[in-house]
């Protein structure tokens, strides 16, 4: 079955550094669209970047310039490079896939697989 199993997460301080990875296994990585949510205590989920299978990717204004989204078809794992990382982007991460191509790339309902997640804390 498709399974999604995310990692990196941490706590750093503002101003720093993490790399989430996300490995799929259980289906073809290449013909699915990624994404990358989070959420946050007490707020809803929302979409942070997303790539398709041709690699074209889309992300949330806040995070452009900061975050970047990339996948690794040989090694079934996606990833999000964070930098310059702001107290706010404080939340649980998850990564998501569906299997084609989707229309709005940041919506929840597009994505019908779903990791566990991974917490990412930034401290001010």
């Amino acid at each position: 079955q498709v399974q999604l199993v995310e990692s990196g997460g941490g706590s750093v301080q503002a101003g720093g550094s993490l790399r989430l990875s996300c490995e799929g296994s259980g289906f073809t990585f290449s013909t699915y669209s990624l994404a990358w949510f989070r959420q946050a205590p007490g707020k809803e989920r929302e979409g942070v970047a997303a790539i398709d299978e041709d690699g074209r990717t889309t992300y949330r204004d806040s995070v452009k310039g900061r975050f970047t989204i990339s996948r690794d078809n040989a090694k079934d794992t996606l990833y999000l490079q964070m930098t310059s990382l702001k107290p706010e982007d404080t939340a649980m991460y998850n990564c998501a896939a569906y299997p084609g191509y989707v229309v709005s790339a940041l919506e929840t309902w597009e994505y019908n697989y779903w990791g566990q997640g991974t917490q990412v804390t930034v401290s001010a």
